[in-house]
């Protein structure tokens, strides 16, 4: 009788778990996102990706291709603000649904997201004040290094050789590092290009400049969704749509990325 019941007992568990099993499977994002009606993109605040306009309104070139792609999909846009050191933490927790903002492709990122296409190269570099003096990445290993926790930028002053040696201050956005710079709390801040170009020697950081004379590794843009993600297909080819009737090309050059754009197609 206690084998019979026992058997009854793992029958039903095996039962239940194929039901699991197959009910997982046919959820997918898109579902998820259809079903919801918007597309939950987590961001930062940085010119030129995802920035507001005097008048309040967030803009950039991340936002209104975010915005082109989600008319396609019939969903909305809905950009959330996120801390970008827990970003892989908030798109595995569901709370996002994909990054979208100036987000770097590498190996280590692919462990814990799969990307679509790249869509804009960009690379670090290393902004100081014109006032400085500084050359070189060698003339750097004294300084006071900030950048963006969890980012691109930390990951090359770990790996070069001068700058590792450099005190380094994480700062909590791209934007803050600047802010740092200004203040006098980092002598020098290593940021996206995107970012350097649309900032340096404008408003209150006209005395920044880009040292040309540290050269760090070339680096590709590109959206990222969970593991698995059937998102990517379906946006992959919504961004080959918005390349071919110029959508792309146009936000390019309204935002002064078309040197940035080109490339990212060359490749």
């Amino acid at each position: 009788m206690k084998k019979r019941v026992l058997a009854i007992i793992c029958a039903a568990v095996m039962l239940l778990g194929t039901l699991c099993m197959a009910g997982c499977g046919a959820e997918s994002d898109w579902a998820a996102i259809e079903e919801n009606g918007q597309l939950v993109i987590g961001i930062t605040i940085y010119d030129p990706m995802n920035y507001y306009d005097d008048a309040g309104n967030l803009i950039g070139f991340d936002t209104e291709f975010a915005n082109a792609v989600c008319e396609k999909l019939g969903v909305e846009a809905k950009f959330q603000i996120i801390d970008w050191k827990m970003k892989e933490t908030e798109l595995k927790s569901y709370n996002i649904d994909c990054i979208w903002n100036g987000l770097t492709v590498n190996e280590e990122r692919k462990l814990d997201m799969d990307f679509t296409q790249s869509y804009l190269t960009n690379k670090q570099v290393v902004v100081a004040k014109a006032s400085a003096g500084y050359t070189d990445a060698a003339s750097l290993s004294g300084a006071i290094l900030s950048a963006e926790g969890g980012s691109a930028g930390e990951t090359a002053i770990a790996a070069d050789t001068n700058l590792s040696k450099a005190t380094y201050s994480a700062s909590a956005t791209q934007t803050d590092a600047l802010l740092a710079l200004v203040s006098g709390n980092a002598d020098a801040i290593i940021i996206d290009y995107t970012l350097a170009i649309a900032s340096c020697g404008t408003g209150a950081y006209a005395d920044l400049v880009i040292l040309e004379g540290v050269e760090l590794a070339d680096e590709e843009y590109a959206i990222g969704f969970r593991v698995g993600s059937d998102m990517v297909e379906k946006v992959d080819k919504i961004i080959d749509q918005l390349e071919k009737d110029g959508t792309l090309a146009a936000i390019a050059e309204k935002y002064g990325l078309t040197e940035r754009y080109e490339e990212a197609q060359n490749k």
